[in-house]
């Protein structure tokens, strides 16, 4: 039944969904919204870019935010929005606090993309060449974006490991997670194995831990493989590559720095295998999706699989051994059949985990059914509530102050 309800996104940036898997979910997220009958506000205080979807082609209403300035209260307090949508904890930093005094019964929801203290406690551990141990998550990160997740009515979480790691290392209420990943189906018109070849990686360079995969390919992997098979090519892509990625083109080892994609699809299906030896990160990661949609067997590392096919097999490999990561892809570059085995392993992958069929109804349901309860779902969310007060809304009086000083 369609309904008249409004929705706030307050976005990190503006998405740029053929940039980044990020992008890529914050446009599902508000289709699904339009979807069932909502009307849609984007709100950002980024720079619009010109690789940023156009929103009002899709009926999208936008709006240019300013950062520690009351010029957004007015703003909130004329839209009376039902729900709002922060696009990351650092978004529910800057403005949760906004909306709970102009908007008291809004809905509030995080979208979470990943577990940052996760992906930036596992980044520490691989600069300083160490395992990475639970106690690294105990960091101010952590404590900043677990507050986000409470002072929020629900979290979406795109990793089932991410919620047990929230609920049993930071006792956070299952109540206040959500499981909504990516929706992805099967490409399909796709080559078949002796019509591809070559080597791919994909990945924003916007992203520290694609900027890592990229150099480690380079220093470690590729001369490994590139011995093993001299007339296969290694194409790196991704948007926003700094000097540091360009530098790393080296044509003579057939290890290509490509730039953007005008279509990562194309790009992927053309490949016969999807490199991907990710060493730190969290979520669960769009390039591999991708690599599944476009039925390219994929080798990658635990930390790249994590969460991703649930009890089912990859569609490749997942080795962290250096050596053993060299020796999956030649055996699955070159074997056909084990190729064609991997391809159908990802297929159901994607229809058993990533259809939006999946998860569609329920969502709404849940946002629908916590509407209706919002007073007895909050009172039970407590801790909350205490990180609501003005004793401890340390962003709320920095942003005024920022605020005052800004007048001078």
């Amino acid at each position: 039944m369609q309904n008249s309800k409004h929705l706030l996104v307050i976005g990190f940036v503006w998405p740029e969904p053929k940039s980044s898997a990020a992008g890529n979910r914050m446009m599902q997220l508000m289709a699904l919204f339009q979807a069932n009958g909502y009307h849609i506000t984007f709100a950002s205080s980024a720079q619009n870019f010109e690789f940023s979807e156009d929103l009002s082609r899709l009926g999208i209403d936008t709006q240019t935010i300013e950062l520690n300035s009351t010029t957004f209260d007015d703003f909130v307090r004329e839209l009376k929005p039902d729900v709002v949508l922060f696009d990351r904890f650092m978004v529910e930093e800057q403005f949760g606090w906004r909306v709970s005094d102009n908007c008291p019964n809004a809905l509030k929801i995080l979208d979470t993309e990943d577990l940052h203290c996760l992906r930036l406690a596992r980044q520490l551990a691989v600069k300083e060449h160490r395992k990475f141990t639970s106690d690294d998550l105990y960091s101010d990160m952590a404590k900043r974006e677990i507050a986000s997740i409470l002072r929020c009515d629900l979290s979406l979480m795109v990793s089932e490991y991410e919620m047990e790691v929230l609920q049993q290392q930071f006792k956070v209420s299952k109540e206040l997670l959500y499981y909504l990943p990516i929706f992805v189906e099967r490409l399909n018109e796709i080559p078949t194995c002796a019509e591809r070849h070559d080597f791919v990686f994909i990945g924003n360079f916007l992203h520290e831990p694609n900027w890592d995969c990229a150099k480690y390919l380079s220093e470690s992997i590729w001369p490994l493989l590139h011995k093993k098979l001299p007339e296969a090519k290694l194409l790196i892509y991704g948007a926003y590559p700094t000097q540091k990625v360009l530098e790393l083109h080296k044509p003579k080892q057939h290890f290509y720095i490509m730039g953007r994609a005008e279509d990562a699809m194309d790009v992927i299906k053309k490949a016969r295998v999807v490199l991907a030896p990710i060493r730190f990160g969290a979520g669960i990661k769009g390039k591999l999706l991708e690599a599944m949609q476009c039925g390219t067997p994929s080798v990658t590392s635990s930390v790249g699989a994590e969460s991703m096919a649930g009890t089912l097999d990859w569609n490749g490999f997942v080795k962290d051994n250096l050596n053993e990561f060299v020796e999956a892809a030649v055996e699955l570059y070159e074997n056909e059949k084990l190729w064609q085995q991997c391809q159908e392993k990802g297929f159901e992958i994607l229809d058993k985990r990533y259809k939006k069929s999946l998860f569609e109804k329920n969502f709404i349901d849940e946002i629908d059914s916590t509407l209706a309860n919002l007073k007895e779902h909050r009172n039970a969310n407590f801790i909350g509530a205490i990180l609501q007060h003005h004793m401890v809304s340390s962003t709320k009086f920095m942003s005024k102050w920022i605020e005052e000083k800004n007048k001078k």
